[in-house]
């Protein structure tokens, strides 16, 4: 194929495989907390890590893993702690974040914010392969929690107070999914963008609950709906010379409208079936467990 002749591309593609696998890995869980937003207000204190990067002449792409993850843990200790004023934290800590890259990168020795654009909304033609050993990395990382500790991250994230009655760390497994979400971020800002990384977290598992019951079933669906997205968007961006953030979030949305009109139909069948099987037996559906649980 002539788009995998490049070597830009294979980046691009390698690159794209792996966000569209992580950014629902780990969105499933913050979909379940109702933090839908959180990849958003990282990826604002995201800006801060580019632009030091810029400014030390580092990849921005570990400085920024690294100021995510500072700002995740200190949204995740506000969430917990600043009961009262914690909204006014946040705030702080996201236009902070934002005015922090700017700032730094003006600073930097091309004294230009064009290179943030990049980071901003995505930019395949520049991903090096510094960034991809980066990514590579970080996105082990992200699946393995994902996927080691799954039931305990869904114990946590379905009821934290049950949770911790059954002895689980409640609070050191909410800093983990701070933690992974802030990786996440870093992992996607070069094919998504900073600015757009949180949707393609939340839209595909979004997506997934229209048409599945269970943990496992929207934790699978949405991974293989964030990386058909991601693989074909960054195909679309090839051959059409459109922003790639924008074509993958563009079309998980269109997959989440799809869904929810395949959804309808489906749902009042499911109905009808359980009327009909509960009039027949009067049988009362058992509580499940981390496999078969709806999200």
């Amino acid at each position: 194929m002539e788009i995998l002749e490049h070597a830009f591309m294979q980046r691009a593609l390698l690159a794209a495989l792996l966000v569209g696998v992580t950014a629902p890995a780990v969105g499933i869980h913050l979909v379940q907390r109702r933090q839908a937003l959180m990849g958003d207000g990282i990826g604002h204190v995201a800006m801060t890590g580019v632009g030091l990067g810029f400014l030390m002449s580092a990849n921005p792409v570990w400085v920024a893993g690294l100021v995510s993850i500072v700002g995740a843990v200190l949204m995740e200790l506000i969430r917990m702690y600043g009961r009262t004023h914690g909204d006014i934290a946040l705030a702080l800590l996201f236009y902070g974040g934002m005015a922090g890259g700017l700032l730094l990168t003006s600073l930097s020795p091309d004294g230009s914010t064009a290179n943030l654009v990049g980071y901003l909304f995505g930019s395949l033609a520049t991903v090096s392969p510094q960034d991809v050993v980066a990514i590579c990395v970080l996105a082990a990382f992200v699946l393995a929690v994902s996927l080691g500790l799954r039931r305990q991250l869904f114990a946590v994230s379905q009821d934290e107070e049950f949770a911790r009655v059954t002895g689980l760390p409640v609070r050191a497994l909410n800093l983990l999914v701070a933690v992974t979400a802030a990786v996440t971020v870093t992992v996607a800002m070069r094919v998504v963008g900073l600015l757009l990384v949180s949707a393609l977290m939340v839209v595909p598992v979004a997506a997934a609950q229209q048409l599945t019951r269970s943990f496992r079933a929207t934790f699978a669906v949405a991974v293989l709906i964030g990386t058909a997205v991601s693989v074909a968007g960054t195909v679309t961006t090839y051959y059409q010379d459109v922003p790639p953030g924008a074509t993958i979030v563009l079309l998980a949305i269109a997959v989440f409208v799809a869904f929810a009109v395949l959804a309808a139909p489906l749902a009042r069948r499911r109905a009808r079936a359980a009327e009909a099987a509960g009039a027949h037996d009067g049988a009362r559906p058992s509580p499940g467990t981390a496999d078969d649980v709806r999200v």
